[in-house]
């Protein structure tokens, strides 16, 4: 009788704790990057009446006879499954399909998280809710993210032409194209130049003529493309800077040059940028923050970490929806969106994975288990009290 009052005891204390950890997932469910917890239980220790015996003299073998004592809580596991991801439009909310979580560090202390809400702080910083930074990963280096909406991006130099397109061979006649192009002085002013494409006499040669024609003194860059060959692969010609003139150097690079039947279609492609201050940012499936610039150009900014581990059920729980590693997750294997660690959606949030109807029916049966439990008190009781009254 005792040792049934004291089964009922300790069952009693693990439903406890299972309502506990049900109550807990419930006041989660709205808990962007929550993962659910789950208790499970085992019977505990036996007292043995009287052992096995084997089959022997004729006789058959007996089994062993057991006085369970109870149960106890054998694990608590963190239900790490993927969620659905609820779309929110915002800019700064990401999140993970696939394996990875987010780095965080606060100081040194380094923290992983699923929950992708993420905000701008008054130094251009990427942090979560709570300031702690979010990481990016740079040649097998974390770094903090900086997203300064007052940066700008200085002009860039005129120094290479690329040429592309057809040249055709064996033109008949006089054939000319016309293309205006932009190059950037040392000062980073831009210039407005002219390219001419003609045929020659000599059949598959092109002569290219690069000019500033606002210029009263003309000079000019002429280039000859002879069957798809291009010769010089580098010269100067100068450019109007209003009361004086500067003299442009640029390295021809042939790209995708062809010399083939068919009509003229060639493009000229400078480097060179004039200065930009960003305008915009955003944040791609591999983890690049993008800046796009006035001028432009589009620089990244930083690309996102995501750490993976062996054993992503084994992290501790921190609060604050934030893990850290571990003895038994393993250490984190942190690298950039793909590659195995998932891909970043942005503008969308991951949802919290507690299912209510199926936490609703693990309630129900944690209750009626509780309830079963103290039956087997009350009824161990009424036994004693009975045996007290024999004394009667």
């Amino acid at each position: 009788m005792l040792r049934s009052m004291y089964s009922g005891i300790s069952g009693m204390k693990n439903f406890q704790t299972k309502l506990d950890v049900i109550g807990n997932n419930i006041a989660n469910v709205n808990t962007y990057g929550f993962k659910k917890g789950r208790v499970t239980f085992k019977d505990t220790m036996n007292q043995t009446i009287s052992g096995a015996s084997a089959a022997q003299n004729g006789k058959g073998g007996k089994n062993p006879m057991q006085v369970g004592l109870g149960s106890t809580i054998a694990t608590i596991d963190t239900i790490d499954t993927q969620s659905s991801l609820q779309t929110t439009g915002r800019s700064l909310d990401l999140a993970i399909s696939g394996d990875g979580y987010f780095v965080v560090k606060q100081g040194d202390a380094q923290f992983y998280t699923r929950a992708g809400n993420f905000y701008l702080d008054e130094e251009g910083t990427l942090v979560n809710g709570d300031g702690y930074k979010v990481q990016s990963y740079n040649n097998g280096v974390l770094e903090d993210i900086k997203v300064d909406v007052n940066s700008i991006l200085p002009a860039q130099k005129t120094n290479q032409l690329t040429i592309d397109g057809n040249f055709p061979s064996g033109v008949a006649g006089n054939t000319e194209q016309l293309q205006q192009i932009k190059v950037v002085d040392s000062t980073g002013n831009e210039h407005t130049v002219e390219l001419k494409v003609e045929s020659t006499s000599t059949s598959g040669t092109w002569k290219i003529t690069i000019q500033d024609k606002t210029k009263s003194n003309l000079d000019s860059l002429v280039l000859t493309m002879t069957n798809g060959v291009l010769s010089p692969t580098s010269g100067t010609f100068e450019v109007n800077k209003g009361n004086s003139e500067e003299s442009v150097s640029l390295n021809i690079v042939s790209g995708n040059v062809t010399s083939t039947a068919g009509n003229l279609n060639a493009l000229f492609s400078p480097n060179g940028t004039t200065q930009g201050a960003i305008e915009s940012f955003s944040i791609g499936q591999t983890g690049e923050i993008s800046g796009v610039f006035s001028n432009g150009r589009v620089e990244t900014l930083g690309v996102l970490a995501l750490a993976k581990f062996s054993n992503a059920a084994g992290l501790s729980k921190v609060g604050n929806n934030m893990f850290q590693d571990s003895v038994n997750s393993g250490t984190a294997n942190i690298g950039t969106p793909g590659d195995g660690y998932g891909s970043i959606a942005s503008g969308a949030l991951e949802m919290s994975n507690v299912d209510l109807s199926e936490e609703f029916t693990e309630m129900i049966t944690a209750q009626r288990g509780f309830q079963a439990n103290t039956r087997i008190i009350t009824t161990s009781d009424e036994i004693l009290q009975e045996l007290i009254n024999l004394k009667r």
